[in-house]
C-alpha cells in the first residue's frame, strides 16, 4: 500500500489579486487529507473517500484503459477526478498502469474550504511523481497557493508564475498569537466562481504594491494594534476593489479588535484579532466554530 498526505491551507493575505501575481501570505494548516493506494493487476480503479466521520461521501469505478467513468455516486465529481489522472498519466506514462482501491480520507470538515480539492491534487501529484502546478492548470485552475501549502511545513509567501511559482518559507508567529482566531462563517463559498468573477478585473500597480507591502509588514508585525490598522487597511483596498463591503462593517460592527476575510469573500473562515473573550462573542451570535490560531495552523 501506498500511502500520501497533504496539508489544508488558510490564505491570510492577496485573496483574489494572488491570481494575478501578488505576494500573498499562507499557512498550511494542522489538519489535511491523506490518500492510500492498493495496487492489484486489475484494469479498474475503485475509488473512496472518507469525511472525518469515517463515511463515504463519494465513490466511483473507473476503467484504466481511457479512464473512463463506469459508475459513481456523484457524475460530476468523478469527471473532474478523471481529469486530473488523465493529467497524471500524460504527465507520467508509467503511472496507473495497473489497477487498485484508492482510498482518501479528510482530516476536516469538507465544507470549511480548508483545500479538499487542493489536497488531493497534491496528493496524486505525489502518487505520479509529476509537478502538482501541471496538474493544477490543466484541471480546476487557480492559484496554486493551496496545492503550494499541501507540501509545505512553515508559513509560505506565494507568488502566481505559471507551472513554476515563487514559494518562500517565513517565520510568522506574532507575539500575540494567542488573541488570532479562525471563525467558520456557517456557508461554503465557490471559489471557482470567485476566480472566474474576478478575472475580469483590472488590478493596479499601486494596489500590487500595497498589497504586497502589507504582507510583508504583516509577518513582521510585533504588536497587535499595527497587525490591526494592517488588517482593516487590506480589507478596505479588496472591498473597493471587487465592490464589495467588508464583512466586519456587514456582520460585526461592534466587535472589539479587527477581523479579515480569508479567501473568496462571503463564506469559509474569517480572521478574527481580538482577546480572550473573542470566541464567545462568535458563538453568542450563532458561529459555534472558533478555533485558535495555534490549533488551526501547522
Amino acid at each position: 500500500m501506498n500511502s500520501f498526505y497533504s496539508h489544508g491551507k488558510l490564505l491570510l493575505t492577496g485573496e483574489y489579486v494572488v491570481l494575478k501575481g501578488a505576494h500573498a501570505l499562507a499557512i498550511p494548516c494542522s489538519k489535511g487529507q491523506r490518500l492510500t493506494f492498493t495496487p492489484n493487476l486489475e484494469s479498474t480503479l475503485v475509488w473512496e473517500s472518507y469525511d472525518t466521520n469515517k463515511t463515504v461521501w463519494f465513490s466511483a469505478q473507473f476503467d484504466l484503459s481511457q479512464m473512463t467513468i463506469r459508475e459513481s455516486s456523484n457524475p460530476q465529481m468523478a469527471k473532474r477526478l478523471a481529469q486530473v489522472l488523465l493529467v497524471a498519466k500524460e504527465e507520467n506514462q508509467t503511472f496507473l498502469q495497473y489497477g487498485g482501491r484508492v482510498e482518501t480520507y479528510l482530516e476536516f470538515d469538507q465544507n470549511w474550504g480548508l483545500g479538499s480539492s487542493s489536497t488531493l491534487i497534491a496528493s496524486i501529484a505525489q502518487w505520479a511523481q509529476v509537478n502538482p502546478f501541471v496538474i493544477l492548470e490543466r484541471s480546476f485552475g487557480g492559484s496554486g497557493y493551496d496545492v503550494a501549502c499541501a507540501q509545505a511545513t512553515t508559513p509560505i509567501v506565494y507568488t502566481r508564475n505559471g507551472t513554476s511559482p515563487q514559494i518562500k518559507t517565513v517565520s510568522f508567529r506574532p507575539p500575540f498569537i494567542d488573541n488570532l482566531f479562525f471563525v467558520y462563517l456557517n456557508q461554503k463559498k465557490n471559489s471557482s466562481e470567485a476566480v472566474r468573477d474576478f478575472s475580469s478585473i483590472t488590478v493596479t500597480e499601486e494596489i500590487f504594491d500595497k498589497i504586497n507591502d502589507i504582507t510583508n509588514q504583516l509577518i513582521n508585525c510585533t504588536t497587535q494594534n499595527d497587525f490591526n490598522n494592517l488588517l482593516q487597511l487590506h480589507e478596505s483596498i479588496i472591498g473597493k476593489l471587487i465592490g464589495q463591503t467588508p464583512i466586519q462593517e456587514r456582520l460585526f460592527a461592534d466587535f472589539e479588535g479587527k477581523i479579515k476575510s480569508l479567501g473568496a469573500w462571503g463564506g469559509d473562515f474569517i480572521l478574527a484579532s481580538g482577546n480572550s473573550s473573542s470566541p464567545s462573542y462568535f458563538v453568542n451570535l450563532g458561529y459555534s466554530t472558533v478555533i485558535p490560531y495555534k490549533k488551526m495552523c501547522l
